[in-house]
């Protein structure tokens, strides 16, 4: 077990996968003026799939598609897919590093969940951490509740899908392996995604002026020439850091290296900046130092307590 100490190549892991994921975030955000959601999560996805494929080969891992909790593992994969659409179409409306920053109450939901559906026990420090995690989002938001765009909360939903499956995951991870649990979400996106093509794919429905609506109704596969490797690369891209994120955290201490997923705050409006000239305002920046503040101090409290739920998995 001594290779579960090698907590320095672990940070690197995350810092690098962190800083990948800012990068397929940006290209997300860069043309959903052009192509559909799902469009982009079957490419994705099918890229995906073909790389970890190729990498379970090369290292000569077991590949097992079956999940030994069937329902369970339907549940996630509809959880999962359905909360990252949310998030992706967030990206029409917000600033990428705001998005970022409110999906990071992931740390907050997980540690409900965690305590309600899990019975895991949490102390009245962490429940005041989360309390003032969402005091940070409150800040962030800065809502104007006579003129409030209520796509601004699409991160949170996305937060709260993803923290009910890192639950799932919780519960199933004693017979799929992570590579399993993987396949099954890739084979149920492509599943979902290729129905959507037959629904929606030839953009009959896309009768709405708003940047949300035209992103998930779009017709598919125009000017496809010019679409198609911005597409690959959210599947590259995607790969890379899952492969560095579940690395480092199969390496490394958990209670370690999962603060430094907070590093994605940084690259996310430093791209956000650098490319869509979105500069943060003085209640963002509050409220994603409030956020990270809190959310940190949730996996110390877990390290002193030996008790890891929000810094088991990945909180990407």
């Amino acid at each position: 077990m001594a290779s579960k100490n090698n907590n320095t190549r672990g940070i690197i892991l995350i810092l690098l996968a962190m800083m990948v994921f800012s990068v397929q975030d940006g290209i997300m955000k860069h043309i959903f003026n052009f192509v559909s959601l799902y469009e982009i999560y079957l490419i994705r996805t099918v890229v995906s799939f073909a790389l970890i494929l190729i990498f379970l080969k090369i290292t000569k891992k077991q590949i097992v598609f079956k999940s030994q909790y069937p329902i369970l593992t339907l549940c996630r994969v509809i959880l999962f897919f359905f909360g990252f659409s949310t998030f992706y179409v967030s990206l029409t409306v917000l600033p990428l590093g705001t998005a970022t920053a409110l999906f990071f109450v992931t740390p907050f939901l997980i540690t409900i969940f965690a305590h309600f559906l899990l019975k895991e026990k949490v102390g009245p420090r962490r429940w005041a951490a989360v309390a003032v995690g969402f005091i940070g989002v409150y800040i962030t938001l800065n809502p104007d509740f006579s003129n409030f765009n209520y796509l601004s909360l699409l991160p949170i939903l996305c937060a709260l899908c993803y923290s009910l499956s890192m639950i799932i995951i919780k519960m199933t991870s004693d017979k799929d392996s992570v590579y399993t649990q993987t396949f099954t979400f890739y084979i149920g996106a492509i599943f979902f995604s290729i129905i959507f093509y037959f629904i929606i794919g030839d953009g009959q429905y896309n009768t709405i002026d708003h940047p949300a609506s035209q992103f998930i109704l779009r017709k598919w596969f125009v000017d496809l020439e010019e679409s198609i490797w911005l597409m690959i690369a959210t599947g590259i891209t995607a790969t890379l850091a899952f492969l560095c994120l579940f690395t480092a955290y199969s390496i490394a201490s958990p209670s370690v290296v999962s603060p430094f997923e907070y590093s994605i705050l940084l690259w996310s409006p430093l791209i956000g900046w650098i490319y869509f000239q979105e500069i943060p305002t003085l209640n963002t920046i509050i409220g994603i130092l409030i956020i990270v503040s809190s959310g940190v101090y949730i996996f110390m409290r877990e390290k002193a307590q030996d008790q890891l739920i929000a810094t088991e998995k990945p909180l990407r």
